[in-house]
């Protein structure tokens, strides 16, 4: 699979991203149904082994450690994101179940590159007057938010944080900015790596980063 394709997927639904896929092989005789009954067995004995991204684990393990609040605002279905954080508990118990996912079917929530997962996180994991992804936000909501910063590493998801007025630093991979971005969100930061908000000592840098952490607290 290419990154031009891969850019694509990243941050969609399972069906819709499967979709996508699929489109880009028109004469591969295979279904939508058929095609995620074979790759889902194969994903869910991968998903266990699925290591960290360079940073996170430090950075997570900071903004706990300075009492930052934070909360994990996903498009992934809430049974993959158990498979694919289960055994990294030293991280993911930092959250203490501020988790919202693409198939919390109770908050009626647009798929990413829509803001819904993200307002939700910061009203509902996070108790934050941020108003709601379909109703136009009071002056106060609208400071709230740009309290929040948001790291994330697909497009889409870049382009939700933005549309729910929040700070974004987007990670992608060195693979997927080289493909370039044309759309009408712009990122706050831009690093090809977590790692790098951190200097040697282990300590954020006094830098455009770190600053919007600081923000947070």
């Amino acid at each position: 699979m290419t990154w031009d394709i891969k850019a694509g997927l990243m941050g969609k639904p399972e069906r819709e991203s499967a979709a996508y896929l699929l489109s880009f092989f028109p004469d591969i005789p295979l279904t939508l149904e058929s095609y995620l009954e074979q790759r889902n067995p194969l994903q869910n004995a991968i998903w266990p082994t699925v290591p960290l991204l360079p940073g996170v684990r430090k950075l997570v393990l900071h903004l706990k450690a300075h009492n930052i609040p934070i909360a994990v605002a996903t498009g992934s279905r809430r049974r993959n994101f158990e498979l694919k954080t289960g055994h990294l508990g030293e991280v993911f118990g930092c959250f203490e179940g501020k988790v919202v996912c693409g198939d919390d079917t109770q908050y009626h929530m647009n798929s990413k590159p829509a803001p819904d997962v993200f307002l939700v996180a910061a009203r509902e994991m996070l108790g934050r007057d941020v108003g709601r992804a379909d109703t136009t936000p009071t002056e106060r909501q609208v400071e709230e938010r740009a309290k929040g910063l948001v790291f994330e590493d697909a497009i889409l998801g870049m382009e939700a944080g933005k549309r729910a007025g929040m700070k974004v630093v987007w990670v992608p991979d060195a693979q997927l900015l080289e493909l370039g971005y044309s759309g009408g969100e712009v990122a706050d930061s831009i690093i090809t790596s977590i790692e790098n908000l951190f200097q040697r000592n282990g300590g954020c840098q006094h830098m455009t980063h770190s600053g919007l952490l600081i923000c947070n607290k």
